[in-house]
């Protein structure tokens, strides 16, 4: 189904990035679940006070009972949503469109591997990026968790991380699809980065509430509801599908059009 070889020299081109993110996620994810306390609890809700409409925007709501809700006010809004989407977008551009527009794929395509290896080969190897960073910050939150006895509710935390995954995995799918549309890289990343960033901004703009709470109805990240994944509601479950399936329709579509587009080769 895919090239070995080929996957662990992408797996290797992605260690310097997974490192980087991994590392910054993890400062992240210490820091606010250390901050859980009545002291800096009051302290963020000073903030918030100030800057109200900056806080709402990337999802930090105040009035978290308990651990599980303080994370999803303060990490599921902005950090783990923006790091691995970035990800995402680097990676999906550098896997199909870059190969393509610095000929590198007449290289791969000479040699004895047909073109549905590669994009499989290539899939894969976004995947376990991302799989990676979402399994790598549920095992740091676990961990960090531990400090509060009985407070942080295991399995609640992995559904909110299965639908975490879920809008991860959709992301990358519009990401790698314009890599396997566009042959010029610039094209790829316009599209396979711009429409996330555009969307993420008018989930921003929904956050502050009013009238521009009408921005939601054009956006997908509203289909992953943290709140609501806590909750357990339907709601959260439905949305966390939507993205899972959209995702699985995005990949099979690039996989398609990459198999059967012309290469300037």
């Amino acid at each position: 189904m895919i090239n070995f070889a080929l996957y662990k020299r992408e797996l290797r081109r992605s260690l310097l990035t997974l490192l980087i993110f991994g590392a910054v996620m993890t400062l992240y994810i210490s820091i606010i679940i250390s901050m859980y306390n009545p002291e800096m609890m009051k302290s963020l809700e000073e903030m918030r006070k100030m800057l109200p409409e900056l806080m709402s925007a990337v999802g930090m709501k105040a009035g978290a009972t308990s651990l599980l809700g303080f994370m999803s006010s303060y990490l599921y809004g902005f950090i783990l949503i923006v790091f691995p989407m970035v990800f995402s977008i680097l990676r999906g551009n550098a896997l199909i469109a870059k190969y393509v527009d610095s000929h590198a794929m007449t290289a791969l395509l000479a040699a004895p591997i047909k073109r549905r290896m590669i994009v499989l080969t290539q899939m894969a190897v976004l995947l376990t990026g991302i799989a990676f960073l979402i399994v790598y910050a549920t095992a740091l939150e676990i961990i960090c968790g531990l400090q509060f006895k009985g407070e942080l509710e295991l399995s609640k935390l992995l559904l909110l991380n299965a639908g975490l995954l879920c809008l991860q995995l959709f992301i990358a799918g519009i990401s790698f699809l314009a890599s396997c549309v566009f042959n010029d890289s610039k094209y790829s990343i316009a599209i396979g980065g711009g429409l996330p960033a555009l969307m993420y901004v008018l989930q921003m703009l929904a956050n502050t509430g009013g009238n521009a709470e009408k921005a939601k109805y054009f956006t997908f990240f509203t289909w992953f509801d943290p709140n609501a994944l806590i909750a357990g509601d339907s709601s959260g479950l439905i949305g966390s599908s939507i993205l899972l399936i959209g995702a699985c329709l995005l990949f099979a579509a690039a996989g398609i059009t990459f198999c059967r587009k012309d290469l300037p080769i």
